[in-house]
């Protein structure tokens, strides 16, 4: 794929803006840590750290090692111990304190969470940053923003891209099947992503742009016709898949944000996330939770497609703060105030804007469910996601009903965003929505 077409040059844009994407160089192809000596010899860095854990250290970071002292280059290495790495302050804390102060380049080796902490610690240090890729497991390579869990709230934060992304099919191709799936997973919850952002430009006239839903379409499709194959370790697919991870990273980084790339199947995801690190449960991957929590928001949509024609009329809305206040407290306990913070300074929920949006909705029904109709069949995801040996209902991941309901109620209320989850509390469907899928799931 050729990637220059998007690098390092301001495109304009028929939505009226011009998009820039700062990477520098994207290596996807076999031996591609080899070509690491050559790229950094386009620049004067003096001092790399070099960052990895236990695991992405094995896996890429020796070889990474290997190339580094071939052509003679000083480095640090910082390698976290855990068995199971955290984005969060303490693993913020220990990534700021050991890098070296004259450091003027961080190497990430891994996948997610390494991506994330370096990404956003290289951005405040001021200093470039590689990622070495160790999995197709998420969309974060080329994106701007660092996804971080702050006091028990999942929170994200403005960064910037990685000035190379290197991708080792030799490497890659060799990641568990459970990674090379939540990339696929990670991918098809751009569906509800687009249709989420539709109907916020529809409802709340908020700003969208075709040629970066045009470029998500093209991840989507990359991954979709590549996930059986994949899962068989074939080379070719595998790379058309971190290719698709890439290419929605690009989409974020051209828009500023991560509105392209997540949507209700991502707050679900993040919800669950944060409830499985309060109850100190094991946390499934990210590309996981999403892939998930996409045949949960497809149905959802599914099911709002079957009350299309009863909808309307609705009883007028009466949204009790106080209550609500306390649902929150149980729903995220000691992530609560950075929530209720949040509604306090937008006012999503009250109801004049319950009533403005649904004025909007039922005006414009037509087109809302003429992009509705777009998505696939939940169905379909299901046997993608089969295809890979992954997961697809939140039970099989331990998701209980309680954690489960709660993120359909409440998952709205991490982000100011509007979708899916923020319809069906415009239209009071949350109740009635959340039982038929327990019935139907669990």
């Amino acid at each position: 794929m050729d990637w220059k077409e998007y690098l390092q040059k301001e495109k304009h844009c028929s939505c009226g803006k011009n998009h820039v994407c700062d990477i520098e160089e994207i290596i996807i192809e076999d031996g591609a840590i080899k070509r690491l000596p050559q790229v950094l010899g386009k620049h004067k860095y003096q001092k790399l750290c070099v960052v990895s854990d236990l695991h992405t250290e094995q896996a890429a970071g020796l070889m990474v090692y290997e190339e580094l002292e071939k052509a003679g280059y000083a480095f640090e290495k910082v390698v976290y111990q855990d068995e199971e790495l955290v984005p969060d302050e303490d693993a913020l804390i220990y990534l700021f304190t050991r890098v070296p102060n004259d450091c003027d380049l961080i190497i990430a080796v891994g996948s997610g969470t390494i991506n994330d902490l370096c990404r956003y610690v290289s951005y405040k240090m001021k200093m470039d940053y590689y990622i070495v890729g160790t999995a197709p497991s998420m969309d974060g390579y080329a994106s701007n923003v660092s996804p971080l869990i702050i006091r028990h709230l999942k929170t994200t934060y403005e960064a910037r891209p990685a000035r190379v992304i290197i991708g080792d099919l030799d490497i890659i191709s060799q990641a568990p099947l459970h990674m090379i799936a939540a990339g696929a997973g990670d991918i098809l919850g751009k569906y509800v992503c687009l249709t989420d952002w539709q109907l916020a430009h529809i409802v709340n006239g908020e700003y969208i742009c075709p040629e970066i839903m045009e470029l998500v379409r093209e991840s989507i499709k990359k991954v979709a016709e590549n996930a059986e194959k994949a899962a068989h370790r074939d080379k070719e697919a595998i790379g058309a898949i971190m290719e698709g991870l890439v290419l929605s990273g690009i989409a974020m980084s051209y828009i500023g944000n991560s509105r392209p790339a997540s949507g209700s199947e991502h707050h679900m995801s993040h919800y669950w996330e944060m409830m499985f690190l309060l109850d100190q449960q094991p946390d499934p991957l990210h590309g996981t939770k999403v892939g998930i929590g996409t045949v949960v928001a497809i149905r959802l949509y599914e099911m709002l497609k079957e009350k299309r024609e009863i909808l309307f009329p609705l009883e007028e809305p009466s949204f009790d703060q106080e209550l609500w206040t306390e649902k929150i407290k149980e729903a995220y306990g000691p992530a609560a105030p950075g929530v209720l913070e949040l509604e306090k300074k937008i006012g999503k929920n009250s109801d004049g804007e319950v009533l403005r949006r649904r004025s909007v909705f039922q005006e414009h029904i037509e087109e809302i469910f003429k992009v509705v109709n777009e998505l696939p069949k939940a169905e379909e995801i299901i046997e993608i996601l089969k295809s890979m040996e992954a997961p697809y209902y939140p039970n099989q991941i331990n998701v209980s009903e309680e954690v489960f309901a709660r993120g359909i109620y409440y998952a709205k209320d991490l982000r100011n965003r509007f979708g899916l989850l923020q319809i069906l509390f415009d239209l009071d469907l949350q109740e009635e929505f959340i039982q038929s899928l327990i019935q139907e799931i669990y």
